[in-house]
């Protein structure tokens, strides 16, 4: 374990949220505390694993935020005395692990460890996804088309004679297209829009 690693806490009851980060940072842990999902996402730290009380809808909630902010956290949930159907609902809204209150650091420290083993497999495919779609929806419906059109391998001048438009107006398009998306190559452009799932 990584005396680094930052856990973002985020817990709406203020005596459970000082006792959880008290208790972490006594035990290397850096926390960094955070009452509602909304708050965290007026502030995304740069990495960290979210550790979040599992209210209803929170998780998907944060999962939301996280595909708007372009950003993957592993989260981990926790609650008093869970059922079986809350776990469940919480891991399928996106949650890697959950953990019951109370617990001890020791506890917290296995699902981190837990995660750095396993982070490249656990729900990654479905937060790349999430934010794959945070991304394409930040795009106007003519960039749409164009990167529609591009990860069919239409070249500019093709595309510009479907889109009834010039082939500069197709590169100032398609200039803005990858700059929305963070995508450096055309061909990062095509995995994202094949990780939202506009392309089969």
């Amino acid at each position: 374990m990584q005396q680094a690693h930052t856990l973002i806490l985020v817990d709406g009851d203020t005596r459970r949220r000082a006792t959880v980060s008290h208790t972490l940072s006594s035990h290397g842990i850096h926390v960094e505390p955070f009452e509602t999902v909304a708050e965290l996402a007026q502030s995304w730290l740069r990495s960290g694993t979210v550790l979040i009380h599992d209210r209803e809808g929170c998780v998907a909630d944060l999962i939301a935020r996280m595909a708007q902010h372009g950003e993957w956290y592993p989260i981990v949930a926790f609650a008093d005395e869970p059922d079986a159907g809350r776990i469940v609902r919480a891991i399928l809204d996106g949650a890697v692990d959950y953990i019951v209150w109370p617990f001890s650091p020791e506890t917290v420290l296995a699902a981190l460890e837990r995660l750095e083993d396993n982070v490249e497999g656990l729900g990654n495919a479905r937060m790349r996804e999430a934010v794959a779609r945070g991304r394409i929806e930040k795009l106007t419906e003519r960039e749409r088309e164009v990167l529609d059109c591009v990860a069919s391998g239409l070249s500019n001048r093709k595309i510009g004679e479907k889109l009834e438009i010039s082939p500069r107006t197709v590169e100032i398009h398609r200039a803005n297209m990858l700059n929305k998306l963070g995508a450096n190559h055309t061909s990062e452009a095509i995995r994202i829009a094949i990780e939202a799932e506009l392309v089969r």
